[in-house]
């Protein structure tokens, strides 16, 4: 059975304590989206505050204006990272400029659904081995949220499709702890959630271009079979694919993007 990320959720959740149902309608539509997407971690929302069942609390929007699409990504708060609505499905339009639903991360955020550091992520990883029969990898995965046996579940549906093999090999080892090229931003890749699939498919604007420079105008490119990208969606995954500042090679675990 997949365990199929659902686009429509409920507005009703129980609070922890008394197991009591909470109305989360007046919430805003960002909270109510990492309220349903992280429940183990994510308790409540008061006065402007995300929490967590260990009863630390998080602001979800600090009040500030982000004008530029760096200040976006250097500095967001948890609502910035709605910014951009990520486009579900098989889409072929290329992004608009600068469009990156899915590069503006909190990385606090993760931080405390994952682990501070790399010994606190390190914990929590896990050993999977990525398409068994086919490629036989052994790829490195958190096992919070279940990333781990998600990935399996899209293991066993890419080898499915032989046709596929040159593509699915993955590039790496899923968990490294380091940052996003030209920048001091942690990679997705540091908290075990993502996976970056085979260089022979993949195009990558940094690769393309020659410089981390945001602000270079681009001419988007995808060779990643698309239909691969649905089934990484249904467990949860976003695509880099779907950046006007590409990187088709890439996935990560974000469900709060999906709901």
């Amino acid at each position: 059975m997949r365990l199929l990320i659902p686009i429509i959720f409920s507005f009703l959740l129980c609070d922890s304590v008394d197991n009591q149902p909470v109305d989360t309608i007046a919430y805003p539509i960002g909270v109510q989206k990492l309220m349903a997407a992280y429940p183990s971690q994510i308790k409540g929302y008061e006065d402007g505050f995300l929490i967590f069942h260990d009863q630390s609390r998080m602001v979800y929007d600090y009040g500030q204006i982000n004008n530029t699409h760096t200040e976006l990504l250097d500095e967001p708060d948890l609502k910035d990272m709605f910014a951009y609505p990520y486009p579900m499905g098989i889409v072929i339009t290329p992004p608009e400029h600068n469009q990156d639903p899915g590069r503006i991360r909190n990385l606090e955020f993760y931080k405390k659904i994952y682990g501070q550091t790399r010994e606190e992520v390190e914990q929590h990883l896990t050993e999977i081995v990525w398409c068994p029969q086919t490629i036989g990898q052994t790829l490195l995965v958190t096992t919070i949220n279940d990333v781990d046996k998600r990935l399996v579940k899209i293991s066993e549906e890419l080898e499915k499709h032989p046709e596929w093999t040159a593509c699915i090999r993955a590039a790496g080892r899923g968990f490294s702890w380091r940052v996003i090229a030209g920048t001091d931003r942690l990679s997705a890749h540091s908290f075990g959630i993502a996976i970056d699939l085979n260089r022979t498919c993949s195009d990558y604007w940094q690769w393309d271009y020659q410089t981390a420079d945001e602000n270079i105008l681009i001419t988007y490119k995808n060779r990643m079979p698309l239909e691969i990208v649905e089934i990484f969606e249904q467990y949860g995954f976003i695509w880099g694919g779907k950046w006007y500042h590409y990187d088709t090679m890439h996935f990560e675990y974000r469900p709060e993007l999906l709901m």
